[in-house]
């Protein structure tokens, strides 16, 4: 569904190798909400549908779309793309995704609006000439990219769109969620504290409509866990040690009656020898 055929190149194309994967635009690092917010959409990204080893996720790395023009290339945010096998070494973790490399086109891309970038990311824009195709043009018309999430932190508007046909159809997102029937996860906004901030972001949820942990909520969750089993493990061998103690006990008693009786025993033993050194036969008492 979300593959692109390669058009036959006259000369060979460059790889991402090749290709810049730096944007010579920006310049230092990211803001921290353009930096975490990524972060939490690539913590709770999964799918029943895709392992882990079957989609790649793009943040912020350069997206090369058009092998007539090589180094056109547009950088979202946040992208997804299905199907294709990730990098299992770390020397072959990708530098930039090549669309005539890869043959695939990202499933969804997530753009987190800023005032400098917010009308080309609506599509409000017009091209210029003899300059590369706006982001909304790109996403919509050469890589078709079935589902376009934009997202703005001022105001907490969310917005999506889903291609049909030819062009992006707004999406009606009630409870400001976004359910993906073909990936069976669904995005929404979370309202949260994420890396000490408290706010409203994106995140993806299951079908249940719980919103997948981050890594920190997970390695909470395993130590509630472990502490439960450790709990269990200490009531266990609470029980086993007074399971113990009543067996002792009763061993104890069954000694002590056993000690009672055979002082008994002897007591009518005494007392029948005593009688027939009388004279008096006990049998006939």
């Amino acid at each position: 569904m979300y593959w692109r055929p390669l058009k036959p190149a006259r000369e060979p194309l460059p790889t991402m190798y090749d290709l810049p994967s730096e944007d010579p635009q920006e310049s230092g690092l990211p803001d921290e909400f353009h930096e975490f917010q990524p972060q939490l959409l690539r913590e709770t990204f999964r799918s029943p549908v895709y392992p882990t080893d079957d989609f790649f996720i793009g943040t912020d790395i350069n997206l090369y779309y058009e092998s007539r023009c090589p180094l056109w290339y547009k950088r979202p945010d946040w992208f997804v793309v299905l199907g294709v096998e990730r990098s299992s070494a770390q020397e072959d973790l990708r530098l930039s995704y090549v669309i005539w490399q890869e043959s695939v086109s990202p499933f969804l891309v997530i753009e987190l609006l800023s005032p400098g970038t917010e009308a080309e990311d609506l599509g409000q824009t017009l091209r210029d000439v003899n300059q590369p195709p706006t982001k909304w043009e790109v996403y919509e018309q050469i890589l078709r990219v079935p589902y376009y999430v934009v997202f703005d932190r001022y105001t907490h508007n969310f917005r999506a769109f889903k291609l049909v046909g030819m062009r992006y159809q707004a999406l009606s997102l009630p409870d400001s969620k976004l359910w993906l029937e073909e990936i069976q996860v669904g995005l929404g906004l979370w309202q949260g504290r994420y890396e000490l901030a408290e706010g409203q972001w994106l995140r993806w949820y299951d079908s249940d409509q719980n919103w997948f942990p981050t890594a920190q909520e997970r390695a909470e969750l395993e130590r509630e866990r472990a502490e439960r089993e450790r709990e269990r493990a200490e009531r266990e061998r609470h029980q086993a040690r007074l399971e113990r103690e009543r067996a002792e006990q009763e061993r104890e008693r069954a000694e002590q009656a056993e000690r009672e009786l055979e002082q008994e025993r002897m007591r009518a033993q005494q007392l029948a020898e005593r009688l027939r050194s009388l004279g008096i036969n006990p049998e006939e008492l």
